[in-house]
């Protein structure tokens, strides 16, 4: 089996876990690639990792491996250097209950057969024996990956109720892979959506971040939706429930158009989309009050606990819609103020997703994305003819004052009202005064 099925070199890294599996099997010990690897070559995909799963208790897979690290021992998971790689070494186990609806109190390590149904889906539950070049499958895996179809192993609710994370990663990869979900599983992940608040924020933001940056970010919006899970994601946004059956579109749904989505720009399309549900008859502009704006980067940062960058960049996108109010066109300076900007590339994507869905906004849009197009050509942020060490050097002292002075001289110059520096102080007196 080969990630591509013609002769193309395989990445070393798949060289350095073979290698570990011929030591292991040298040593006496059943060992294969396991998981996602062997369901990305069965794809045709090239994968990022490689994991071996072994007979071999952790112990003796550091004594077949010295230097190797325990990087999740109770759980039977080692890390071994093979070559250039750092290979992740698990040894086949059972779980116990799950407790915190995340890892098992306990496990007891087993054959192969066990350790594949303790796994979450099908598609992931399958072995690649590298030496003898066949796959094991004890869940059906390969059927499921012929007929395009996820499911999980077992029983659903088990699975789901083992780790409330894997209703997320359900979604991510029925749209990664292009797969229809099962109805038993499609039903659990329903019954269990509420159950996603119990997850770290963490955790889910991770997931997110997969599913919402990649070009099937629309599939995956569609389920998150359906499913019921993008509500949970959502509540500290608003308490308006997402509307599966809407025919009106929504923003994220246009973003696919762009290429690659930063995570920024997803989370500001998604604040969006729940900002509409709560009025759905308003004009974009009265969207984006400063309340509404802080509400939702409030609300996503608590539910994903995003960066500070992160939440910079969303608030930053979330404010262009500030400028779509027909009643009081943005000035010169505004505008360029806002586009220079470090999120400005992806707030001109976001209007131009909210354009294709609302007929209304769109001449707006367009005549502000022509602007920003001139001012590009233009030296649009320059440095400052004034700056606060000038006003210093002057006699002046810091206070609520001395920011509105400097704004407001800068908007001048950004106007093309002043040009230099004596222009600039001498507005500054006139300001004080």
């Amino acid at each position: 089996m080969t990630a591509t099925g013609s002769s193309t070199k395989l990445p070393s890294r798949r060289e350095d876990a073979v290698e570990i599996i011929r030591r292991l099997r040298a040593a006496g010990h059943v060992a294969y690639l396991a998981g996602g690897c062997v369901r990305d070559e069965l794809l045709g995909l090239i994968p990022k990792d490689f994991d071996v799963a072994t007979d071999a208790p952790p112990a003796r897979v550091k004594e077949i491996f010295p230097k190797a690290q325990g990087v999740g021992a109770a759980f039977g998971v080692m890390l071994v250097r093979a070559g250039v790689s750092m290979i992740e070494v698990a040894t086949f186990r059972t779980d116990s209950a799950y407790s915190d609806g995340r890892r098992p109190d306990s496990v007891e390590f087993t054959d192969a057969q066990h350790d594949a149904l303790r796994r979450d889906f099908t598609i992931n539950g399958l072995f690649f024996d590298a030496i003898e070049q066949k796959v094991i499958d004890f869940v059906g895996g390969q059927d499921d990956l012929r007929a395009k179809r996820l499911r999980a192993i077992g029983d659903p609710q088990q699975r789901f109720g083992e780790d409330y994370l894997r209703l997320l990663r359900a979604v991510r990869f029925a749209a990664r892979f292009d797969l229809k979900i099962e109805q038993s599983t499609r039903d659990a992940i329903v019954r269990f959506a509420s159950r996603l608040t119990q997850i770290s924020p963490e955790r889910i933001c991770e997931e997110l971040r997969l599913m919402l940056t990649a070009p099937t970010l629309a599939k995956s919006y569609a389920m998150l939706r359906e499913f019921g899970l993008l509500d949970v994601v959502t509540r500290f946004v608003s308490p308006t429930p997402s509307n599966p059956s809407s025919k009106c579109g929504s923003t994220l749904d246009h973003l696919d158009a762009h290429g690659t989505v930063s995570y920024e720009l997803a989370l500001a399309a998604l604040a969006h989309d729940k900002l509409r549900a709560d009025a759905p008859d308003s004009p974009q502009h009265q969207l984006f009050t400063k309340d509404s704006i802080a509400r939702s980067v409030r609300g996503l940062r608590k539910a994903l606990r995003i960066s500070n960058d992160e939440t910079e960049a969303l608030h930053t996108i979330l404010s262009f819609g500030q400028l779509l109010d027909p009643s009081a066109p943005p000035s010169v300076a505004k505008l360029k103020r806002h586009l220079a900007l470090p999120a400005s590339q992806d707030a001109r994507h976001f209007l131009a997703a909210i354009a294709k869905n609302d007929t209304a906004a769109a001449p707006i849009i367009a005549n502000l994305e022509e602007q920003f197009a001139q001012f590009e050509k233009t030296e649009f942020a320059p440095p400052p003819l004034l700056t606060g060490d000038h006003l210093v050097a002057v006699g002046w002292h810091p206070s609520p004052l001395f920011k509105r002075v400097l704004d407001e001289v800068y908007d001048q110059q950004l106007e093309g009202r002043i040009a230099t520096h004596e222009e600039a102080m001498k507005l500054a007196q006139s300001l004080r005064n």
